[in-house]
């Protein structure tokens, strides 16, 4: 017999998101339907508070927490504030400022963003941070990210990395020659580099949101559709791959639904949970 779900946990871009970059269309009818039954549906992404709030308030969702920078920083609304945090997992500022070195040294053309906590905060404002900004409907701080780090202490959730494919494949390579103790590189898209603390993933943004609801792991579901999805869709109790994922990630997985043109997470919502529970 199948675990009762009692908390959900969703990737964006590519799950809950179409191609199109449009909300599913039958979700906030789903969402209503799971609230009504007391089941959290928690976001978990690589984008920033402010990136996933605005998805949030769409989906009448805000009062759950938010897995942001893939579960380095984990915030929930609260009356004076949207971004309180439940969790911080920050990168270490000794390595920060060596990769900004190396960076400003022998990779001149890379775009370097740095978010702490809510915010986004670049040196200048170049063609790739143009793009970012349009895509997330953000808008950068322009501020010495040395003076930042050196001065003010500020945490830091995650660097991106941005910069034609070529250069990018070349910075991985050097990053991960450093043999830094604790920064984590990964490519989120073929020309962005993400770092992030080693520790960071979606399996313990899940632990850690299981854990504050105090609800098993074997009575949550994760959704997703991309390999740093696997982690939480292997350790949920049903972990659900989209049916636009990679072959390997749908194998992972306890079920596969529709793609995200084809409201894959509403159909899942509905078939595995709410019609379960007529």
């Amino acid at each position: 017999m199948t675990q009762k779900i009692k908390l959900v946990m969703s990737d964006i871009d590519g799950t809950i998101l179409t191609s199109q970059h449009k909300i599913d269309d039958k979700l906030a009818v789903r969402l209503k339907q799971l609230k009504a039954k007391k089941i959290p549906f928690v976001l978990a992404s690589a984008r920033s508070p402010k990136g996933m709030h605005a998805i949030a308030k769409k989906l009448e969702v805000t009062e759950y927490p938010m897995a942001c920078y893939n579960g380095a920083l984990i915030v929930r609304e609260v009356e004076d504030d949207p971004f309180q945090q439940i969790f911080s997992q920050e990168l270490n500022v000794e390595e920060t400022l060596q990769l900004i070195e190396l960076l400003t040294k022998e990779f001149k053309n890379i775009s370097i963003s740095l978010y702490s906590g809510s915010d986004w905060y670049v040196e200048s404002v170049d063609d790739w941070i143009e793009q970012e900004a349009a895509i997330t409907k953000l808008e950068p701080i322009v501020a010495n990210l040395n003076q930042l780090l050196l001065e003010q202490r500020l945490p830091v959730h995650k660097l991106l990395l941005i910069g034609s494919t070529p250069e990018v494949e070349q910075l991985k390579e050097v990053c991960e020659s450093l043999n830094l103790e604790t920064s984590s590189f990964y490519l989120s898209k073929e020309n962005y580099l993400e770092v992030t603390h080693y520790q960071v993933s979606k399996e313990k943004a899940l632990t850690t949101v299981a854990d504050y609801y105090q609800i098993p792991l074997e009575n949550t579901m994760a959704i997703g559709d991309n390999f740093n999805d696997l982690p939480m869709i292997k350790l949920s109790g049903m972990g659900v791959a989209m049916g636009n994922a990679p072959e390997e990630v749908i194998k992972e997985a306890d079920i596969q639904t529709l793609t995200n043109d084809e409201n894959g997470v509403s159909e899942a919502l509905l078939n595995q949970i709410l019609l379960k529970e007529i």
